[in-house]
């Protein structure tokens, strides 16, 4: 008998073009799909005829569109800048489209330019699988000579300066050049074939920016859009910060259990709150995420679950989802308990969707086509996912 207070298990897929098939998905147990229209513009409404579309198609593969993952935050708002006023008014519209389509949950992030940083998509694990992986020793090498960012030197230190330009000269002039331009199409939202000059005009945008500022830019867009989410029956969940720490100068608001509680003071609303994403706060050592599940409990609307290893020279590898320095069963044990607590209070949103985040490339994946986006695989997902499944449905026998 499968016990009742489960997590709704989901995968993300890309829309029509991911490689990752509806079918597929269905057949790996998932019920659920996070998913977005990401053809549309940042800062554009998203027409309600393109929502409801999307959800019949997944509808007709036996399947719901539980979260929408993501309807971005255009740069206009987070740097509260050009065109923020109407991108709010889109924003707010795209809710209410959702709202109407019966789609609960908005997942979205503040982090300015760059959504996520790696420097390597294919790190080769000793058994054969590939990671994504962070090395800052490359990143730094990039940051100091490839973008040759003003305050670099002082932002690494003496140290990691060294390393960097040994790293950096090692390459050579034909390397550097590879190298540099792997980088720049490494950063997701940013388009292919961006020049370093373009970059750094996109980073000036932010030039003297800081977490005070950009936490008040939060607050103006939550204050802004939370009305019309709560009107609409939607939960926005904000995504942490990947990684959880300022990278070229950027500051990062949402990265610690102290920002997360944060969130909460700019807003009472229920329909404010997070997407917990063991990932990328686990990649912080003073982050206890067991403690920070117990804390935010009824502002958690969706779950990420994954694990990294953290290397003592700053490195972060994601690990398979019950392995590396994550405490993933300890954080389903409190989902599930904050789950039973919300049954308890007769609360309609009490169950939340979990999709296994990211995954290793492994057996078949590797005969398959590229996935739709680094991380997205099938066949490693669909461990990550078949091993949660064991974890929760152990723990939520146990405890009934």
């Amino acid at each position: 008998m499968i016990p009742p207070n489960l997590m709704t298990e989901a995968m993300r897929w890309f829309g029509p073009g991911d490689p990752v098939t509806l079918a597929e998905i269905r057949q790996t147990g998932a019920t659920a799909v996070f998913s977005a229209l990401h053809d549309i513009p940042y800062g554009e409404a998203w027409p309600e005829e393109a929502i409801r579309r999307r959800q019949a198609e997944i509808a007709a593969a036996g399947l719901r569109w539980e979260v929408v993952e993501s309807v971005p935050v255009s740069e206009d708002i987070k740097s509260r800048t050009g065109a923020c006023d109407r991108h709010l008014e889109n924003y707010r519209l795209t809710l209410r489209r959702l709202g109407a389509a019966g789609i609960p949950v908005v997942v979205y992030n503040f982090m300015p330019v760059i959504d996520w940083v790696r420097t390597d998509l294919a790190f080769r694990l000793p058994d054969g699988r590939e990671a994504l992986r962070y090395d800052p020793v490359q990143f730094a090498a990039f940051d100091l000579f490839a973008l040759r960012r003003e305050e670099a030197a002082e932002d690494w230190g003496p140290a990691m300066v060294e390393a960097a330009r040994f790293c950096w000269e090692k390459l050579g002039t034909v390397g550097q050049e590879a190298f540099t331009r792997q980088t720049l199409d490494l950063f997701p939202g940013v388009r292919l074939g961006l020049s370093v000059a373009d970059f750094r005009a996109m980073l000036a945008r932010y030039g003297g920016a800081n977490a005070a500022g950009l936490r008040e830019n939060l607050r103006h867009f939550l204050e802004g859009v939370l009305p019309a989410a709560e009107e609409a029956g939607v939960r926005l969940a904000v995504h942490p910060d990947d990684p959880p720490f300022p990278v070229l100068g950027l500051p990062r608001i949402v990265s610690t259990g102290a920002d997360l509680m944060a969130l909460g003071a700019l807003s009472a609303s229920p329909a404010n709150g997070v997407c917990f994403c063991t990932g990328s706060l686990g990649a912080r050592p003073d982050n206890d995420l067991v403690t920070l599940v117990r804390n935010l409990g009824p502002r958690i609307h969706a779950a990420h679950l994954r694990s990294v290893s953290r290397g003592a020279d700053g490195s972060i590898c994601e690990s398979g989802h019950l392995e590396g320095d994550v405490d993933i069963v300890g954080v389903v044990r409190a989902l599930l308990a904050e789950q039973s607590s919300r049954r308890r209070a007769d609360r309609p949103d009490w169950q939340i969707s979990l999709r296994p985040d990211h995954g290793h490339r492994m057996l078949d994946d590797f005969r398959r086509p590229p996935p739709a986006c680094p991380g997205y695989p099938l066949i490693g997902r669909m461990r990550g996912l078949a091993e949660l499944r064991g974890v929760q449905r152990a723990l939520a026998a146990c405890a009934d």
